[in-house]
């Protein structure tokens, strides 16, 4: 279905829509959908701590309350929020018409709502997951947390991650390929260059944290040992996995707030921002950083003095860049005529409250702080001032772009309003944290010494949720009676989005952007013409000329007729949603229930199905054909797509077999009693998987050559090499199962089963892409024109093929 869309009064639209600006309000609504549910947690657990002791919520009850906020809110509020700015502007600020891959971008919004409901849902699953928003093993492990609910709540969170890279490649792929001519990287808007920095972060964080919750997956629903046997050092394995997404997870969060906050105060300071190529360094440096500081939350664990001092000082290290970005911010404060509108309070407020959180956090990168601080609510008010207060300019986001969205002013004593309160009630609510932080986390026992201090910081809580009241009646009321907001309604707005019409048109420009004489001009190719804006403003916000001199350059057009709608990412969504509620009532091996049979059958049936229709459907969405793309000129926007998932995979396997290479060091490494009784197949296997790759490598020359028959015959070949790896390893696993070995035995067989088992999963998807591909060469002639799609499919064969010659070695020879 590529018909035009719908009107925006219509449902229909918004479940068939894949245009950025439609699937950026969609993320934004849902996310602002999942904080009032989270807020909702939040104001029972401060209802819970108005005194010690047990009151409103029974203990399980408050366990549950305290994880699921915090995963509402760390994983389906906060970096949404910000990706549904980012959806809506990024391409505009660019100059693209849409993110690289429209239907993966919807695709991708899907699987953030269902995964969401699914943590919704787990709550009517004999409860939710239970044991706090970290996951600590072995505390969740069906033996403390044995409800189906928490396992929906893994499955959930699989989910987000998978929505996660989804996004992660589209924004890379646009960003690295989409950019107007003559918009080089050191000329981005400084939110696009957040964006950036922020997905390259995502691209190995998550997958470190799908890695984690596939092995804890394993655990809960087939009953593996990675996280329960005492011998294989699961607390630590998982205190290693998380962490290594949990902290550069703070930058994710903050780095499209921080854009946000460059991208205001240059607006509302009426210049730029002061020394900006050293701010983007800064945040390059940052971003990197942040890989090389996850122990500092191990500090209480048994590794080594000498690795937390190391650890230590990379932590601080890494407060010395923020220090110059907080200084460009001040500095742009001090030179600029500040307007006091409603988007800069929020972003100034989420200044000060950083800066507050970022002094904390120091006392806690301290070993012998973090000694006395780590596990009291010294943390919890860090983390809410670090995480919530620079978030804080997520919310002057949404006013800053409000009148771009809608065409309507908000109001602006409203908006004020809504600020001063928020930001009393937040200081009123967190710091008084700091003072009762020998108050333990994750309990509702407390000194009675410190009842003032929480009931002052439940009424702040209330007052918080107040002042969100107030920000969703102004808003709502503007979308029907604000004030028509044209064009530009900031006087020193200096990015394309505000250069044409409020709201933007469905494909934002006819023609192309273009910077190539180094100001905001639109061209039009067919025309042969081009208008450019007075004052000449360089690139994107490298000048002094602002976005309101470019307005009269915006001539409107016939519009051209790319394709926006598409019903199979939400068909698609649907039945993974289904899939894997199914797969929550599979409880370490035993079905708990034939419902959940029945739903698991049919979402996969509802999955064959509508990938099928995914892949038949032919949708258009070209690439502009001038463009700053280096460096990756000579690289197609989908092999580049490709390159970037497959980078996030390599990171998945990574961790896997660093989890088998940690589990067996502990264990020692003669020690370690090798499942499969003899190499022969595991050998036969390496030549069989090697000798695909050759076959892939012909259907490429084939389809090349134009040669139908040699395409047909090459794809079979590797088809049946294909389901003849497969097939010797059945009978392998069968072996061991008839021999009473089974993923449940030890934490031998559990490492061996899962992670071989996950690369055949990758080969089983890899020949169900080939029996559809051949299929289309058949019926269809397909691939012999243009043979891209042969070349997509050797680069995912080749890497799963890679895969198994190094899991050969460690699982058969060593």
């Amino acid at each position: 279905m590529t018909d035009d869309l719908p009107p925006t009064t219509s449902a229909k639209r918004w479940l068939v829509t894949t245009n950025h600006k439609d699937v950026g309000i969609l993320y934004t609504l849902t996310a602002l959908f999942f904080l009032l549910l989270g807020g909702v947690l939040a104001l029972l657990i401060r209802t819970q701590l108005w005194t010690p002791g047990p009151a409103l919520l029974s203990g399980g009850a408050y366990n549950e309350a305290v994880t699921t906020h915090g995963l509402l809110m760390v994983f389906w509020f906060l970096s949404p929020f910000a990706f549904g700015f980012a959806n809506y502007v990024v391409p505009l600020q660019i100059g693209a018409k849409d993110l690289a891959f429209p239907r993966l971008n919807a695709l991708s919004y899907w699987f953030y709502l269902f995964s969401g409901l699914l943590i919704v849902l787990s709550f009517f699953q004999g409860g939710t997951y239970d044991a706090g928003w970290t996951m600590y093993a072995p505390l969740n492990i069906p033996e403390y947390s044995p409800n189906v609910g928490g396992t929906t709540a893994v499955l959930g969170l699989m989910l987000f991650v998978a929505s996660v890279t989804m996004g992660t490649v589209n924004f890379l792929v646009t960003i690295h390929r989409g950019k107007a001519e003559g918009m080089g990287l050191w000329n981005l808007p400084l939110f696009t260059w957040s964006i950036l920095l922020t997905v390259w972060m995502m691209l190995f964080a998550f997958a470190a944290l799908l890695a984690a919750l596939l092995l804890l997956g394993s655990d809960r629903i087939i009953g593996t040992l990675y996280f329960t046997a005492e011998t294989s050092g699961g607390s630590l394995l998982w205190a290693h996995l998380f962490w290594f997404f949990g902290h550069p997870e703070v930058y994710i969060v903050f780095f499209p707030a921080l854009g946000v906050m460059f991208e205001t105060f240059q607006t509302f300071c009426g210049r730029r921002i002061v020394g900006r190529k050293w701010v983007i360094l800064a945040m390059i440096l940052v971003a990197l950083q942040s890989f090389l500081v996850w122990m500092h939350h191990m500090f209480l664990t048994a590794i080594s003095l000498e690795t937390k001092i190391l650890f230590m000082a990379t932590t601080i290290g890494i407060s010395l860049p923020f220090d110059l970005m907080v200084f460009a911010l001040i500095y742009t404060l001090v030179k600029g005529r500040i307007r006091f509108k409603t988007p800069f309070l929020f972003s100034f407020g989420a200044l000060l409250l950083f800066i507050l959180g970022g002094i904390t956090g120091v006392f806690l990168g301290a070993v012998v702080l973090d000694y006395e601080f780590r596990g009291t609510y010294w943390v919890v008010a860090h983390f809410h001032y670090v995480m919530f207060g620079g978030a804080t300019a997520l919310f002057g986001a949404l006013y800053y772009w409000y009148p771009k969205m809608t065409g309507r002013m908000y109001d602006e004593f409203l908006g004020k309003l809504h600020f001063a309160t928020f930001f009393v009630g937040f200081n009123l609510l967190y710091f008084p944290l700091f003072v009762a932080w020998e108050t333990p986390r994750r309990v509702f026992e407390y000194n009675v010494e410190f009842i003032t201090w929480h009931q002052l910081a439940t009424v702040g809580g209330f007052v918080v949720a107040g002042s969100f009241l107030i920000m969703f009646y102004n808003l709502y009321t503007s979308l029907w009676t604000g004030e028509p907001a044209g064009d530009n309604p900031w006087e020193f707005s200096r990015t394309a989005e505000w250069a044409i019409p409020s709201p933007p048109p469905l494909e934002n420009w006819d023609g192309r952007v273009s910077y190539a004489d180094g100001s905001l001009a639109f061209v039009d190719d067919l025309g042969g013409g081009s208008r450019a804006a007075d004052g000449g403003e360089r690139a994107a916000d490298g000048g002094s000329a602002t976005a309101a001199d470019a307005a009269s350059a915006y001539v409107v057009r016939e519009e051209h007729h790319e394709d926006h709608a598409s019903v199979w990412p939400f068909a698609i969504g649907l039945a993974v949603f289904v899939v894997l509620l199914g797969l929550s009532g599979f409880h370490a091996g035993e079905l708990q229930g034939p419902q959940y049979a029945v739903l698991l059958g049919l979402g996969l049936v509802l999955s064959g199905y509508s990938l099928l229709g995914f892949g038949l459907q032919s949708f258009h969405a070209p690439e502009a054909a001038i463009g700053a793309r280096w460096p990756f000129e000579g690289v197609h926007k989908t092999k580049l797509g490709v390159w970037f998932f497959l980078v996030s995979d390599i990171v998945v396997f990574g961790a896997v077999i660093g989890a088998y290479v940690f589990i067996r060091a502990g264990i020692g490494w003669t020690a370690w009693e090798t499942v499969p009784p003899d190499a022969l197949p595991g050998l036969v296997n390496t030549i069989v998987l090697l000798t695909s790759s050759f076959t892939v490598v012909l259907a490429l020359v084939y389809a090349q050559r134009g040669s139908k028959r040699g395409l047909l015959g090459s794809l079979a070949a590797t088809i049946l090499l294909g389901f003849t790896f497969l097939g010797i390893k059945a009978w392998e696993w069968s072996y061991e199962f008839s021999h009473g070995i089974y993923p449940q035995t030890g934490i031998e067989a559990s490492v061996y089963f899962v992670t071989t088992g996950l690369h055949g999963l990758h080969v089983v998807f890899g020949l169900l892409i080939a029996l559809f591909m051949i299929a289309r060469v058949y019926t269809a002639d397909a691939y012999l024109d243009e043979e891209r799609s042969v070349e997509m499919f050797g680069l995912y064969w080749h890497f799963v093929d890679v895969v198994w010659v190094f899991l050969f070695p460690l699982f058969y020879l060593m």
